[in-house]
């Protein structure tokens, strides 16, 4: 008989999927003078001139920023910036909520980010401690804990190696012999098909594009009321890439409720089925 598979994993993009805005943008940007359209530009501008990773750009760029505005940059300061994030409606309540349901089907929730964005402020939110693994984008600190380099940069295609991670059960990022080794899709921590991938933009599409490939649920959302971005997250469903687009609003009977719970309804179900010789 198969192992009976204990957990369903919701993995969420940061940055404009449960937050609006990127984390830098609520105090960092601020502190050091920049504007974010400015800040962003300047990104765009580095990499293309250097040809060179966009996210280590924003992370160099970032250390150079405070050191001219001699603005500090140790954890602990990064860890309070994370005080200050902001979240879409919804959100803190929708983690328990979707716990709760979960175990009223027998299904054990877990809730991962993958995000381009920074560890270190994510970290520092409220609602980190929801999380069973932050995967971001991270410094190196010296003995002071003062950021000194990028130690790890997840961009849109690195992204995908966390759900493997998360898959396999492979979470120690130094160790690379879990995460290559065979295992047989049965035997793995988290199926694919138990796995729900959440985003909202183009750094998303790699992960949007295998979760659903192989068994998974897919979906992009975006700010509500917000036109001009429901038509940007439409493409991905019109390019194959989700199985649907919605509002980013994660309150109680929200359309975004409604598809989740119904998944992991549907895991239920399968395991049901699974438990008594049957196929769904």
């Amino acid at each position: 008989m198969p192992p009976r598979h204990k957990s369903l994993a919701i993995v969420y993009d940061f940055d404009g999927t449960l937050s609006p805005g990127n984390v830098q943008e609520r105090q960092f940007l601020p502190d050091v003078g920049v504007k974010p359209n400015v800040f962003w530009k300047e990104v765009d501008e580095l990499a293309r001139d250097e040809q060179a990773d966009k996210i280590l750009m924003y992370m160099r760029l970032m250390l150079e920023k405070a050191e001219a505005e001699k603005v500090r940059v140790h954890l602990e300061d990064f860890r309070k910036q994370g005080e200050k994030v902001k979240f879409f409606d919804g959100i803190p309540e929708w983690f328990s909520r979707v716990n709760d349901y979960g175990r009223s089907v027998k299904i054990r929730v877990e809730h991962y980010v993958i995000s381009s964005g920074n560890a270190e402020i994510i970290e520092g939110t409220s609602i980190a401690s929801e999380f069973e693994r932050i995967y971001a984008s991270r410094f190196l600190f010296d003995h002071n804990k003062r950021a000194v380099w990028p130690a790890v940069a997840v961009n849109y295609t690195t992204k995908t190696q966390y759900l493997f991670r998360i898959n396999k059960g492979a979470h120690d990022l130094s160790d690379d012999s879990k995460i290559n080794k065979f295992i047989k899709p049965q035997d793995r921590d988290v199926p694919f098909e138990r796995m729900i991938y959440i985003g909202d933009g183009l750094t998303d599409v790699p992960c949007f594009r295998l979760v659903k490939d192989q068994g998974g649920l897919s979906i992009a959302v975006f700010k509500p009321n917000t036109q001009n971005a429901r038509e940007n997250a439409e493409r991905f469903v019109k390019d194959g890439r989700v199985h649907a687009v919605l509002p980013a609003n994660y309150t109680k009977s929200s359309e975004l409720d409604k598809v989740v719970k119904a998944y992991i309804g549907l895991a239920a179900a399968r395991e049901e089925m699974r438990r008594t010789g049957s196929a769904l």
